[in-house]
């Protein structure tokens, strides 16, 4: 049984992030939405957040998990049990920062490798801080993330009553 693990800070989930988890769950047998902590990041949703919305976005897909982590990459797919750390890659610059982290990676354990998939051509310009933006302008963003995202975007742009 081969396990995979897909890493990211899903702030917020898209609907390219959906589209890689959905594809690497069809080649392999388990695969881990891992969510990380966002150090050096300022996040909207909170890791717990993050996890909710991701579990009821991959709740077809029996064999995903979803869980928070913190640390190193490798550290926590080795802990997991899994082989492989899925990348999803949208441009160039993705695949220089990524190719650059896969090679530490392998320096770190090279008992895991990298799998790069490229994004589907609907997804290649999403990016999460755009679809933030896009929400706390008020613009739809129902075509860009999942159902559960979508509506707690909404909620968290109308912001306290």
């Amino acid at each position: 049984m081969t396990t995979a693990v897909f890493a990211g800070s899903f702030d917020p989930a898209t609907n390219g992030h959906l589209d890689v988890v959905e594809r690497a769950a069809a080649v392999f047998d388990r695969v881990i939405v891992a969510v990380g902590s966002t150090t050096g990041k300022q996040s909207l949703f909170s890791a717990q957040e993050r996890v909710e919305m991701l579990r009821e976005a991959c709740a077809d897909h029996k064999n995903v998990e979803v869980e928070a982590f913190e640390g190193l990459l490798v550290d926590f797919a080795e802990r997991k049990g899994a082989a492989v750390i899925v990348k999803g890659l949208r441009c160039m610059s993705d695949f220089d920062r990524e190719y650059q982290m896969a090679f530490h990676n392998r320096g770190l354990n090279p008992q895991i490798e990298t799998v790069f998939l490229m994004a589907s051509p609907p997804h290649i310009y999403l990016r999460s801080s755009v679809i933030k933006e896009i929400a706390r302008l008020g613009g739809s963003v129902a075509q860009f993330v999942p159902a559960a995202v979508e509506k707690r975007l909404r909620e968290r742009a109308r912001g306290p009553a």
